[in-house]
């Protein structure tokens, strides 16, 4: 069974530690498997590709690694806030800001 992540794609959210610690961006992509989320313009590492035929020149090219999910904070209006589960009024469970207390669709 996969571990629920406090974390969505398309959230956007804040990194508190390493290399990029301090910068926002919107999540791209999550690998549950190894907890880990790929930010949209953060933690940028150099590839180096082999020319192919879909990239006949090759060279080094610039893209986005995985951040650990442990290492990343939602930002809900601005502040980064801790995630909390409750029941709404439908009785589903929805994400919460702990911080302002307000749902996060």
């Amino acid at each position: 069974m996969q571990k629920k992540l406090h974390i969505k794609v398309g959230d956007t959210v804040t990194v508190l530690s390493g290399e990029s610690k301090g910068q926002e961006g919107k999540v791209l992509t999550i690998d549950r498997n190894k907890e880990r989320a790929t930010v949209e313009g953060l933690n940028i590492v150099k590839r180096h590709t082999k020319p192919s035929a879909s990239e006949p020149q090759g060279g080094i090219v610039e893209k986005e690694a995985g951040i650990h999910i442990s290492n990343l904070m939602i930002v809900v209006k601005g502040q980064a806030t801790r995630i909390g589960r409750k029941e709404n009024a439908k009785g589903k469970l929805v994400r919460y800001s702990i911080k302002t207390g307000e749902e996060i669709k």
